[in-house]
């Protein structure tokens, strides 16, 4: 893998399309954390074999707009290279694209919402980052959350943007009939964790997108596995919606903080896992908070669980051993 990247990096570094294609690979690779291209070809190969089987073309295209132009955007804004270079403004970008033909029906109107949608989400990417860079931790994916909450929320204003995905707007009630998952739910219910990362509730692109870690880094895909199966099991425990829950819905945001806390922000070790294991029990449990908070206003909650459990699990400054990534400018920080 480091000979293939090694002569990929050559090969970009003397062709100015090829460079396109790198940054905006990376930024695919982001979305989880991973400064890898390979790992972003094999998150978008994932994307497109879930559409592949239940043919919503939109998702797929989108995604690829979405990164794209919140790309671009970052390019002709001037923003700092060593940023664009390793895809730190397309990953926000990506998720808006595969976000709003989930939940939006797509016409000439809503394309334009999500190209309009992805550009915004690098300037929100640049303004989040001054201000989180005052705290010393990372934008994550707020700028999308941010961005996207926007989005979706026009459509109850603009009659030419109807609405595919989202429910009614309305209080939430106790859920009072959990179910007990057998074996292979479990792990069904796992898997399509992993792929919601990206909204998609496709058990083969669950494991397409650990093949991707993997790529990158065995401890990313380690602890994304472990994240989903903790996930599962606290949502199962604590007697979550079987519907909910088997669709991966409670275990993204986990996912995603299981990784930036096990492997990208501190040092793997035994202290740091026992971190990142209290970090992905406290995400599922927001996850249920948002959903709650959120549901009167009729949309999704994204990643923001994710966001707000690692920004306050960051923030302590604990003397735990940080990762050796350097932050660059604008607040914004590598993964790996």
């Amino acid at each position: 893998m480091d000979e293939l990247l090694s002569w990929w990096g050559k090969t970009v570094g003397q062709n100015h399309a090829l460079r396109l294609v790198d940054i905006c690979l990376r930024g695919a690779g982001q979305v989880m954390l991973q400064n890898n291209p390979v790992t972003g070809f094999l998150f978008l190969l994932g994307i497109f074999w879930s559409v592949s089987v239940e043919g919503a073309a939109a998702v797929a295209i989108g995604a690829i707009v979405g990164l794209v132009v919140a790309t671009m955007t970052a390019i002709l804004l001037g923003s700092d290279e060593t940023s664009i270079d390793q895809g730190l403004f397309g990953f926000n970008g990506i998720l808006v694209g595969v976000a709003v033909p989930t939940f939006l029906v797509m016409g000439p109107e809503t394309w334009f919402l999500l190209i309009i949608g992805a550009a915004f989400s690098t300037i929100a990417m640049l303004a989040i980052s001054h201000v989180t860079k005052l705290w010393g931790v990372p934008a994550l994916t707020f700028p999308f959350v941010l961005t996207t909450w926007f989005l979706v929320l026009a459509a109850y204003s603009f009659g030419h943007l109807p609405i595919a995905g989202m429910g009614p707007p309305a209080l939430p009630s106790p859920f009072a009939e959990p179910a007990d998952l057998s074996a292979a739910s479990f792990l069904n219910a796992c898997l399509k964790s992993i792929s919601q990362v990206f909204l998609i509730n496709n058990a083969v692109t669950g494991i397409i997108f650990i093949v991707a870690l993997l790529a990158s880094s065995v401890y990313a895909a380690a602890f994304a596995v472990a994240g989903a199966m903790v996930a599962v099991a606290v949502a199962s425990f604590l007697g979550a919606n079987p519907a909910d829950m088997s669709a991966g819905l409670y275990g993204f945001s986990p996912v995603l903080t299981a990784i930036a806390l096990g492997c990208v922000f501190f040092e793997p070790s035994w202290r740091v896992a026992l971190f990142a294991l209290l970090g992905t029990v406290v995400a599922v449990i927001v996850q249920g908070a948002l959903d709650a908070a959120i549901a009167p206003l009729g949309v999704p909650t994204f990643t923001a669980a994710f966001v707000f459990v690692t920004w306050l699990f960051l923030l302590p400054k604990l003397n735990l051993k940080p990762h050796g990534h350097e932050p660059v400018s604008d607040g914004i920080m590598t993964g790996k």
